[in-house]
């Protein structure tokens, strides 16, 4: 007995007699013919069945290097026989087992035998003939019905086809004429996916769907497909009310051929081709609305998850390139797909994702609306969905912004009530540097924002939008707080108050899209100040930037401040020094006369933020041991020098000079080793070493190209200037909690043990400039026995003890509101100091407490109800209990 067998194959044969008779490359036996183990089949051997073919899917890890191929039980191995004209795709199916998985009369010895069960049967009949030489099992991975649970069976079935291989290069090339977000979707991913296209089964058997419009004969040799219900009815004689199965599978067309008469086919078409199809059906084209789909399509813009490369976008395309050559689309943005924490994909069965609408309750629809649109999402990648970052959203960006308007109102109020007149925006604009720069760099940011929206990229608006209300609140209202205020005077104050409603007004009609309840809430406010007619935000246009107002010059200033301020809080971080302790001096050394030259004009804004007395510049490196440092860019260098790159790192980090770098900086190019390197393949860095006496008590950091020098040693005068601002804060935090707005009086009792202590002594000689910090009052002696303090603070500062007593006024408009012990102090009026309504007061209530669930009520300390058509004023300075319910939702 001769055998052919791969050689790593071999030791499956146990005979140890066997001879190697000869050793051939598999090629050898390409295109010789066999003799088939049974005889079904065997008249196709003429039409080119039954030979050897070559591929490189067989494996040495099973069998014996040669494969059987059932082209209509495999994709690989339909493939490999129509490659290999073994098969057509227009011939005849082989396919002699049917919907039940049962062998048809063509396998006679078998017929009825559903296949599995046949398995022992077929190797029984083999080693009976002498054709099985080894019997085994052997392990693969078959699919199971997700429903049943019952293995599945791959076979052939009968479907109608779009020929979309034939189109392919027309569907590149509309695909050309199509701009994505992101880019990369559109030329790998779905390119790819083109040209690799196949001919599209668009029929699927089962009931509910479109059935597809094609009348045949019996022997599939006459076909009619009705374009019209009119065509239909002229065909059938038959009136046509609906074209659902139940209502047009009974009707047939008299055969033209003498065939009988034809039928319906039995499939419908696969939903993907309803959804392609979409643009014609949803104007009913080509029956109705004709110029309208002419005039609109293809459309603008359209958007869709990642995972519909295979789906709603390739559909699309196939049908309108099929149709009119044409792309269906001009614009496309592409999104990834929302995972759970885990990154498995969210399962309701699972329940490993939170409930959306506990997020929308929780932190509301804006904040989980922004988290996903800042998310890799809108790049077209996935994101694990974390409901931490939508809690960081309204942490990071709501808060501060609603801070900043509220701080606008009520600066509104507190000049309306100073000046004895109500307040107008100013047309004139501010000379004041810091609202030239605030309205530049919101100009700036709607310029950006209009032009990344204009090209669709979502993903490149989002974050500056978000960061730039710390911009707002961190830079320009910690730094005019006070002119904000009014302590300049109340044309300064204007001018302020107006450079700041401006920027509120552009940021919130710049937002609204993004975050639409939200700026609704703000504007409702806002559109009182500016006497905007307009009744809703949405009314209104997106924000257009003045160009006249945009001034790059200041915001090149400002970002060297900010940069420089940033520098200085690392060192106190770092040092443990708080921003209230006054230090000395700063030095700030950058080789640019500009950026110093910058820092020097806004020398009085960087000193009162940063708390330091002397800001000292210079470009003088060696005057402090300053050296530069060279750091190579290993993505760009390492395919740019490839062998020479460890040579030329080594020179870059240990052996290139002072002067070499100089001449690099101001060059912009430096010549190692035979290759030319630029600024973005080399980063040159300040770093500093020792400098002596010149540096001591000296704290220092770096951000590559500034160094700033702290000067962290202390006097007695600026200890005590520290500890009176530990009051101050200590008093303002006091002023928060007790729910006070800055016009609101107040008393604070403050009592220091021992009074012999320093800060005993601070508090007498710095009580003015605390009063006058806080707006606030201070008497320096215990809360009297007769007298209820609002809010207290007990606190050690400086090994002394410092009791605090701030006592409101009792015609304030606060509310005390107790729960389980915890009590909270809501203020009755808005911040329009309009008076709270009812239902805008439980409101207030539920976000102090997180009281979202069940109904509320409240009641006096007398035990009386309070009933919600008597006006909220009755409860200024009382104290209410809260009483909830669960409302309990109707059982059907």
């Amino acid at each position: 007995m001769e055998y052919v067998v791969m050689e790593e194959r071999l030791f499956e044969l146990k005979n140890e007699n066997l001879q190697v008779m000869d050793k051939v490359k598999g090629r050898f036996f390409e295109g010789m013919t066999y003799e088939p183990l049974f005889p079904y089949f065997k008249a196709l051997k003429t039409e080119g069945a039954f030979r050897v073919l070559c591929n490189t899917f067989v494996t040495t890890d099973q069998g014996t290097g040669v494969v059987h191929q059932a082209p209509y039980f495999g994709e690989i191995d339909y493939l490999t026989c129509l490659e290999n004209g073994v098969i057509t795709k227009d011939m005849k199916i082989v396919c002699p087992v049917d919907e039940s998985g049962r062998f048809t009369e063509e396998v006679c010895d078998y017929k009825g035998v559903y296949v599995k069960d046949a398995d022992k049967l077929i190797c029984k009949r083999l080693k009976e003939n002498g054709n099985l030489i080894k019997q085994g099992e052997v392990k693969h991975s078959y699919p199971f019905c997700w429903r049943s649970d019952t293995p599945l069976l791959y076979k052939a079935v009968p479907s109608w086809f779009i020929r979309v291989e034939q189109i392919v290069p027309m569907l590149l090339a509309n695909n050309e004429q199509t701009y994505w977000v992101p880019s990369f979707v559109k030329e790998k991913r779905f390119a790819n996916w083109l040209r690799d296209a196949r001919d599209w089964a668009v029929s699927r058997n089962r009931f509910w769907g479109t059935p597809i419009n094609l009348w045949v004969s019996d022997d599939l040799e006459e076909i009619v497909c009705p374009s019209s219900i009119a065509e239909l009815e002229r065909l059938t004689g038959t009136k046509i009310e609906d074209i659902h199965r139940e209502s047009v599978d009974h009707l047939t067309i008299p055969s033209k051929t003498g065939r009988g008469v034809l039928r319906r086919v039995t499939e419908v078409f696969d939903c993907w081709f309803e959804s392609g199809s979409m643009p014609y059906a949803q104007n009913h084209y080509p029956f109705e609305n004709k110029k309208t789909f002419e005039e609109n399509f293809p459309a603008d813009f359209i958007a869709e998850g990642i995972d519909q490369t295979r789906g709603w976008f390739y559909t699309l395309l196939v049908l309108s390139t099929a149709l009119f050559n044409r792309p269906p689309f001009k614009n496309l943005i592409c999104n990834g797909l929302v995972l759970a924490s885990d990154g498995n994909k969210m399962s309701k069965r699972k329940k490993n994702y939170p409930d959306p609408m506990e997020i929308v309750q929780k932190y509301g629809a804006d904040a989980l609306r922004l988290y996903l649109i800042s998310s890799p999402v809108v790049r077209g990648e996935n994101l694990r969905f974390r409901e931490e970052g939508v809690r960081d959203l309204l942490k990071d960006v709501f808060l501060p912004w609603f801070n900043a308007f509220r701080f606008f109102m009520q600066n509104i109020h507190l000049y309306e009530h100073g000046n004895g007149c109500a307040f107008s925006m100013k047309e004139v604009k501010s000379e004041n540097i810091m609202d030239r720069w605030i309205e530049s760099f919101t100009n700036s940011l709607v310029l950006f924002v209009r032009k990344e929206m204009s090209e669709y990229r979502l993903y490149a608006v989002v974050n500056p939008l978000t960061h730039f209300f710390d911009t707002l609140t961190n830079c320009y209202i910690r730094l005019n707080r006070k002119r904000v205020k009014g302590d300049f005077g109340a044309d300064d104050q204007a001018l302020a108050l107006s450079a700041l409603g401006r920027v509120l007004t552009l940021i919130v009609r710049l937002m609204a899209p993004f975050t639409p309840f939200f700026c609704e809430y703000v504007w409702q406010n806002l559109r009182k100040v500016i006497n905007a007619t307009e009744e809703s935000v949405h009314f209104t246009l997106l924000s257009t930037p003045d160009n006249t107002l945009i001034d790059e010059v200041v915001e090149r200033r400002v970002q060297a401040m900010r940069d420089c301020i940033d520098l200085v809080r690392v060192l106190r971080e770092r040092k443990g020094i708080p921003v209230k302790y006054p230090l000395k001096e700063m030095i700030v050394v950058n080789r640019e006369s500009q950026f110093l030259d910058d820092l020097k004009s806004l020398e009085h804004y960087i000193l009162s933020e940063v708390n330091v007395r002397q800001l000292t510049v210079s470009n003088d490196k060696d005057k402090y041991g300053i050296t530069l440092k060279a750091e190579p860019n290993f993505r760009l260098l390492g395919a740019k020098l490839k062998a020479d790159q460890k040579v030329v790192v080594d020179y870059l980090k240990t052996k290139i000079t002072e002067n070499e770098l100089e001449q690099f900086l101001a060059e912009g190019k430096i010549t190692l080793f035979g290759h030319v390197l630029t600024s973005e393949e080399i980063y040159v860095s300040y770093t500093s070493v020792e400098c002596g006496s010149k540096c001591h008590g000296y704290e220092t950091h770096s951000d590559g190209k500034t160094i700033l020098m702290l000067d962290t040693s202390k006097d007695q005068e600026l200890v005590e200037e520290g500890l009176s601002r530990e009051i101050t804060n200590r008093v303002q935090k006091l002023r928060k909690a007790a729910k006070l707005v800055s016009t609101d009086p107040a008393m604070v009792y403050c009592m220091v043990k021992p009074d012999t202590s320093q800060m005993a002594a601070v508090l007498i000689s710095h009580k003015k400039k605390i009063e006058e910090a806080t707006g606030t009052p201070m008497l320096l002696e215990a809360l009297p026995s007769g007298k209820s303090a609002t809010v207290a603070n007990v606190s050690t500062v400086k090994d002394a003890e410092v009791s605090l007593w701030l006592v409101a006024d009792s015609a304030a408009d606060v509310v005390t509101v107790c729960l389980n012990g915890k009590s909270v102090r809501i203020r009755l009026k808005s911040n329009s100091e309009e008076l709270l309504s009812y239902r805008d007061l439980l409101y207030e209530i539920r976000s102090a407490l997180d009281l979202w669930k069940g109904t509320i009520s409240l009641t006096l300390l007398d035990g009386t109800r309070f009933h919600p058509t008597t006006p909220v004023s009755e409860l200024k300075g009382q104290t209410v209990t809260i009483q909830t319910q669960l409302r309990l939702a109707p059982v059907n």
